[in-house]
């Protein structure tokens, strides 16, 4: 081999070389440089379930619900007063005259509608306090939430609180809920001690006297 060709071989292959030199380090560099990818990290939570759970949520509906234990003692009061009317017309029917029959049936009528009325006066009075003490409960709920979002790197956090169709979930897995962790961080928060072990603290708060009762039967 002459002296040139060796001289253009040695040109060539120190060519490809610094080539694919060039390139293995711009793959590198272009691998260091590229946007890491995003991890899209979803979680769930029942936020009623989170309220009602918590100390401070079973405190304040167990205060609730004893604020209107008189008004409900009173409204039993009264429809067992109704029903005893209507037992008395049924029988004592036969042996009324109209007029007395008719006295009756008024006197019932009136009783059933006040009893109703009293009723529906109690549920919306219990209905607009308990949706403040929801809403002031989700207000201090609201950046523990926040902070556990943040923390644990969350993309997405689904309220499981109504099943589907009404809610926005359909299927979830139990891995995915942070139920527990987020009511864990609320007590803790909130400062508020446990209720008493035999205490049902996720039994949610009922209106009283939910059932209206029936009217009076017409003779």
């Amino acid at each position: 081999m002459s002296q040139k060709v060796a001289q253009i071989m040695l040109v060539l292959v120190l060519g490809f070389s610094i080539s694919a030199f060039a390139q293995t380090s711009v793959a590198k560099d272009a691998q260091r440089n590229a946007p890491t990818a995003t991890i899209f990290k979803v979680g769930t939570i029942n936020m009623q379930q989170t309220i009602l759970a918590s100390n401070e949520g079973h405190r304040d509906f167990e205060a609730l619900n004893f604020k209107f234990e008189p008004k409900e003692a009173e409204l039993k009061r009264l429809s067992e007063e109704v029903d005893g009317l209507k037992k008395q017309l049924d029988t004592q029917q036969n042996m009324l005259n109209d007029e007395s029959r008719s006295k009756l049936v008024t006197l019932i009528e009136s009783k059933q509608k006040n009893l109703e009325r009293a009723t529906q006066d109690a549920q919306e009075d219990y209905e607009s306090q308990r949706r403040e003490l929801v809403s002031k409960l989700l207000t201090k709920l609201a950046p523990v939430v926040q902070k556990y979002f943040n923390d644990n790197h969350y993309s997405l956090l689904l309220d499981t609180s109504q099943p589907w169709p009404q809610g926005l979930v359909v299927m979830s897995s139990p891995e995915t809920d942070v139920t527990e962790e987020v009511l864990e961080a609320f007590n803790i928060v909130s400062g508020v001690p446990a209720p008493a072990p035999s205490d049902d603290a996720t039994k949610p708060a009922k209106p009283p006297m939910t059932n209206k009762p029936a009217g009076p039967r017409k003779q």
